[in-house]
C-alpha cells in the first residue's frame, strides 16, 4: 500500500475526493513517463516472500504479531491472517549472481525467524497453501488486528453484500463460504520484481504474460486446501474467489475481477495499466495524501502518487506494474504467480526461469501476438495452474491456424535455451544460470514439483492413517526436508 491506513470507515466525501485526486495522479504520471531519462538505470531484482507459521502438529499458529514484536527487522511485515508473515528481500543488481545473493539472504532470514518462533511454539514454513488448514483457521478470528486489514475487510464486505463463495474442482471438489477476506490469507506466494525501462515496458510485460504459464506449470506448490486435493496451484483459483466482490448472476453483465490475469496485451506502455486500474475498479481505501502530484510533476519533481499507488495495491493482477518514486523514480513488473516454497533454491530457480524467459523472448514477442489472442494467454494461465506439468497450452504457430495445443513439458524444454539467453542478457553469470536452470531441467525430467510431492506423500499416508493424520505427517516431513535445503526434485517420497 502506498501509505498507512489509520481508520476503517469512510464517507462519501472521502470517496469523491479520492477519485478527484486519482485523476490528477494520472495526469502527473503521464508527465513523468514522458520525461527524458525517467526510469533509466541498471536492471535490478527484488522479491517478497509470504510465509506460514505452524505449531508442532503443522497446524496454523496465529502468532505473527508476537513474532514481529520480538523479531526486529524492517524487512519483516505482518500479513492478512494471524498465521502469515511477509519478508521483503533486499533489491540486488541483476548482473552477476543476484539469485545467489537473494538465496543467501532468504536462507538466513528463515533460520533467524525459526529461532524467534521456536519459544512461541511455532515454525516458519514456505508453501503455497498450508494443507493442514481448516475452515476455522481462515474464519473471521484469523484476521490480523491491523488497521489496513480491518479496512480492507470492511470495504470488500460492504461491496460484496454476500458471503464469499469458493468452488474449486479436483480429486476432492471443494465448496465453502466465508464472510470475510481471511480466506485469501491461505495463499502465500514468492513475488519477484523486475525493474524495467519505460520504453521497453510493453514488450517486457507482454513477454512476462506470455511466459508465466510455463513457469507456473513447473513451480506448482499448493495442491491441497482444507484437506481437499484440488489444482496443482490452487492459489490461483482461491485468491480470485476469496476477493471476488462481483455480482455473478447470469442476468448481469460481468464486471472485471479485481484478481485477474489482465484484460489484453499492452499496446504502448505502463500508463494504460494504471489508467485501467483507476477506470475499471471502484476505490476501496479512499485515503488521500498531502501532496499535489501535478504541481510536483510540472515543477520537475518526482511525485509520490499516493492515491494511484494505493489504488494499484487493491487491484491484484498476477503480473502487476509498480511505480516507485524512490531513487529518481522507476517502473517494475511484480510477478505474483509463483508460489512460496518449497526451498530457497526452488524459489530462486522458479524466479530465474520466469525472468530468463521474459528477457529471452522480449525482443521478438511481437511475432507471437498476432497468432495469440489474449484470451488464450489467460486460458493458458488457468490451465497451467489447474494441471501443472500435465497441462496442454495453446501456443502461437508459424502458420494458420494459430494457436495450436502443445504439451507444457514440450514448451518448457523448447524455451529453456531462451531462458538461459535472457539471463545472459541481464549479465547473470553463466554458472549461476546453469545451476538454477539445471534445477528446472531436473524437475522437468523427474516430474516432481512441490505440488506433486505433497499429493503423493499425502496419498501414501492415507493408506495407513486418517486424513488429518496423513496431512500432519506429510507437512512435518515437508518441513524437515525443506530445512535441509535440497530442491524438491531430490526429495524421496
Amino acid at each position: 500500500m502506498a501509505r498507512a491506513v489509520d481508520h476503517d470507515r469512510f464517507t462519501d466525501e472521502e470517496y469523491a475526493r479520492f477519485r478527484q485526486r486519482l485523476r490528477r495522479n494520472l495526469e502527473a504520471l503521464r508527465l513523468v513517463l514522458a520525461r527524458p531519462g525517467f526510469g533509466k538505470g541498471d536492471t535490478s531484482l527484488g522479491a517478497e516472500l509470504e510465509l506460514c507459521i505452524v505449531d508442532d502438529s503443522a497446524r496454523a499458529l496465529g502468532v505473527n504479531r508476537e513474532i514481529l514484536r520480538t523479531h526486529v527487522d524492517e524487512r519483516l511485515t505482518l500479513e492478512l491472517d494471524r498465521f502469515n508473515l511477509e519478508y521483503n528481500l533486499t533489491p540486488v543488481p541483476a548482473c552477476g549472481t543476484p539469485f545467489a545473493a537473494m538465496e543467501h539472504e532468504l536462507t538466513g532470514a528463515l533460520r533467524s525467524l525459526n529461532e524467534t518462533a521456536r519459544p512461541l511454539g511455532g515454525r516458519i514454513v514456505s508453501i503455497g497453501i498450508l494443507p493442514t488448514l481448516t475452515p476455522a483457521d481462515v474464519a473471521e478470528a484469523a484476521l490480523t488486528d491491523f488497521p489496513r486489514y480491518r479496512a480492507l475487510n470492511s470495504e470488500l464486505r460492504r461491496i460484496r453484500h454476500a458471503p464469499f463463495t469458493i468452488r474449486i474442482d479436483g480429486a476432492d471438489p471443494l465448496s465453502m463460504r466465508g464472510d470475510d477476506i481471511t480466506l485469501e490469507g491461505a495463499n502465500t506466494s514468492f513475488q519477484v520484481h523486475l525493474r524495467v525501462e519505460p520504453e521497453r515496458f510493453a514488450a517486457t510485460y507482454n513477454a512476462t504474460q506470455l511466459m508465466t504459464p510455463l513457469a507456473l506449470a513447473i513451480a506448482g506448490n499448493s495442491p491441497i486446501f482444507c484437506g481437499h486435493r484440488l489444482w496443482e496451484e490452487t492459489r490461483v483459483a482461491l485468491f480470485k474467489q476469496a476477493l471476488d466482490v462481483r455480482d455473478l448472476d447470469e442476468g448481469n453483465c460481468r464486471a472485471p475481477a479485481r484478481v485477474s490475469f489482465g484484460h489484453g496485451w499492452v499496446r504502448e506502455g505502463a500508463f494504460e495499466l494504471f489508467a485501467e486500474s483507476a477506470a475499471l475498479f471502484p476505490s476501496i481505501l479512499p485515503l488521500c495524501g498531502d501532496e499535489e502530484p501535478l504541481e510536483v510533476a510540472q515543477a520537475g519533481g518526482m511525485p509520490r502518487l499516493d492515491e494511484l499507488r494505493l489504488q494499484q495495491g487493491t487491484v491484484w493482477r498476477w503480473n502487476r506494474v509498480i511505480y516507485d518514486p524512490k531513487a529518481g523514480g522507476h517502473l517494475r513488473i511484480e510477478m505474483r504467480a509463483l508460489p512460496s516454497g518449497p526451498t530457497p533454491t526452488d524459489m530462486m530457480a522458479n524466479a530465474a526461469f520466469l525472468i530468463g524467459l521474459t528477457m529471452g523472448v522480449r525482443d521478438r514477442v511481437e511475432t507471437f501476438l498476432p497468432g495469440m489472442p489474449f484470451t488464450y494467454a489467460e486460458w493458458n494461465f488457468y490451465r497451467a495452474a489447474q494441471r501443472g506439468l500435465d497441462a496442454e497450452l495453446l501456443w502461437p504457430s508459424e502458420s494458420a491456424p494459430s494457436p495450436t495445443a502443445v504439451p507444457v513439458r514440450t514448451l518448457i524444454e523448447r524455451y529453456l535455451p531462451d531462458a538461459a539467453r535472457g539471463l545472459a542478457m541481464l549479465g547473470v553469470e553463466a554458472a549461476e544460470s546453469e545451476r538454477l536452470l539445471g534445477v528446472i531441467r531436473a524437475r522437468l525430467a523427474s516430474g516432481v514439483t512441490g505440488a506433486r510431492w505433497q499429493r503423493r506423500s499425502f496419498e501414501k499416508g492415507m493408506r495407513r492413517l486418517s486424513r488429518d493424520e496423513a496431512l500432519s505427517c506429510m507437512m512435518n516431513d515437508y518441513i524437515e526436508r525443506a530445512a535441509e535445503g535440497k530442491p524438491v526434485h531430490e526429495w524421496k517420497e
